[in-house]
């Protein structure tokens, strides 16, 4: 794809006619669905809204999920957890490698390693120390740093440089005072996993450099290798999301976890019959409702929302450290350095409008525009790094925040897996005119399976509408050759 070719048959950015209080990023080519629209619409019909709530490329709704993906919202005063996905701190990574293409024997025996060292389904093996998952959701990276080796200067890559102050909330003493006994006890197990399901590991090459200079400042060279990982944020963000309020998607096992948890966490531990019946309003109804920020609820939810988004940040690099280990056993590599890690589901206390609100993004990566960044030693020069996956048989890309983010209330969409199957059903995408495949691997040992790829045409219409908004900037295009899902 030429840069040049980007900006066709866009829709400028609209406030639909229909549907107060949203603003919608999308193009004649690929309309957000109206269903998933007045989804959107009911759920912030009552919103303290700090902005109209945004609607990204890749927009589709999930019947287990309370509102939509690929949507930002703001609100003033309240906190909302159904405006995102109940686990928070799921996000992906991207490592730069200083190797070209391996062949199939050495890819093999990279992911043989993989399912060896991260085995699914996975076991009771306890991978931390109670004292460490506190360690963890109060250090975030600095954590990570600590017990597996994480070179500091690495940490300008992620988010946060993956660390959320939780000492104005009261520091370690009230995280270990407030984590349950049994979310503690489960956050030790299954640390810095992957998994299967819509989580991956890809092997990558650098088919094509736009931005020269961002690209040399980022670390990527064209015919580079690269890999790309998608992950959760482990344990403790999933128990945390559904300590607080009633999910959509509600798994039978935590579901009983939850009935004995719940009351003993919520109820067992309220000072006053005003706080009990609080308590009992927000947190075991039918519905979640909002939480005033400004509240001894709001403080106790946020104080749970930074834990489990410093936990997720240790989370995802110790799984960085672990699989670098791997790379330098099945192919030698000797130098690999984190390109940019961050969340697409959290909830961050941003300026919006000059005065302080609550930002949600479900499936949204926040994408800073180098003036939000002025302090940052690099993205202050380029842009926050962002990545716009594709699926395993097309190109995903590496962008840069773009000067109008700002509009979009500074997020891009976290993928275009939607988009990308819906060209492939409608005829708008075929098979790859190179015809390239990708090596397909499985947790159950089977494969590699011979894959047949796609063009381009889904991935870059999600690319599209985000640079002629002015959210993203392309740096580099990303061909996949294997993948472990």
């Amino acid at each position: 794809m030429g840069v040049g070719a980007i900006a066709a048959n866009i829709t400028a950015v609209e406030e639909r006619v229909g549907y107060p209080g949203v603003r919608v990023f999308d193009s004649d080519h690929d309309r957000a669905d109206a269903a998933a629209l007045e989804v959107l619409r009911a759920g912030v019909a009552d919103a303290d809204l700090a902005a109209p709530a945004i609607v990204l490329p890749d927009f589709h709704h999930k019947g287990d999920k309370e509102m939509p993906s690929s949507i930002t919202i703001a609100t003033r005063d309240t906190v909302r957890p159904i405006f995102t996905a109940p686990s928070v701190n799921c996000g992906m990574a991207l490592v730069a490698l200083d190797i070209e293409r391996p062949d199939e024997r050495a890819i093999s025996d990279f992911y043989a390693n993989v399912r060896e060292r991260f085995p699914y389904p996975t076991t009771n093996r306890r991978d931390l120390t109670a004292d460490e998952v506190v360690r963890a959701s109060t250090e975030g990276s600095q954590f990570a740093v600590d017990r597996f080796g994480v070179d500091p200067a690495e940490l300008d890559r992620v988010e946060e440089r993956g660390r959320l102050d939780i000492e104005r909330f009261g520091g370690a003493d009230r995280v270990r005072r407030e984590l349950p006994w049994s979310v503690l006890q489960l956050s030790r197990i299954r640390f810095a996993t992957i998994g299967p399901s819509n989580h991956f590991i890809e092997l990558q090459e650098v088919d094509e450099v736009y931005d020269g200079h961002a690209a040399e400042l980022l670390g990527v060279t064209r015919g580079q290798m690269t890999m790309q990982y998608h992950g959760g944020g482990g344990s403790l963000p999933g128990e945390v999301g559904l300590l607080f309020g009633r999910r959509k998607r509600y798994p039978r096992a935590v579901r009983a976890q939850m009935a004995v948890q719940k009351p003993l966490y919520h109820l067992g531990r309220a000072r006053s019959l005003e706080q009990l019946r609080t308590r009992l309003r927000l947190y075991f109804s039918d519905i979640y409702p909002p939480v005033p920020r400004d509240s001894d609820a709001g403080d106790r939810l946020m104080l749970m929302n930074t834990m489990a988004m410093n936990y997720g940040f240790a989370f995802r690099l110790a799984a960085y450290m672990n699989l670098r280990a791997l790379l330098a056993k099945s192919f030698g590599v000797r130098d690999a350095h984190l390109v940019v890690d961050s969340p697409h589901n959290s909830i961050y206390e941003e300026e919006v409008g000059g005065a302080s609100a609550l930002v949600h993004r479900h499936n949204t990566a926040r994408a800073y525009s180098a003036e939000r960044m002025a302090s940052h030693p690099l993205f202050s020069k380029i842009g926050q790094a962002i990545l716009l996956p594709g699926t395993n048989r097309t190109s995903s890309y590496l962008c840069v925040a773009g000067s109008e983010a700002e509009r979009s209330l500074y997020s891009a969409c976290h993928g275009a897996g939607s988009t990308i199957k819906r060209f492939a059903t409608s005829g708008r995408s075929g098979a790859d005119p190179r015809g390239r495949v990708t090596l397909r691997y499985d947790y159950k040992g089977a494969g590699p399976l011979e894959v047949p790829q796609l063009d381009d045409a889904g991935i870059d219409e999600a690319l599209t509408v985000l640079v002629r908004n002015g959210i993203v900037r392309p740096v580099a295009r990303l061909r996949p050759f294997a993948v472990l899902n």
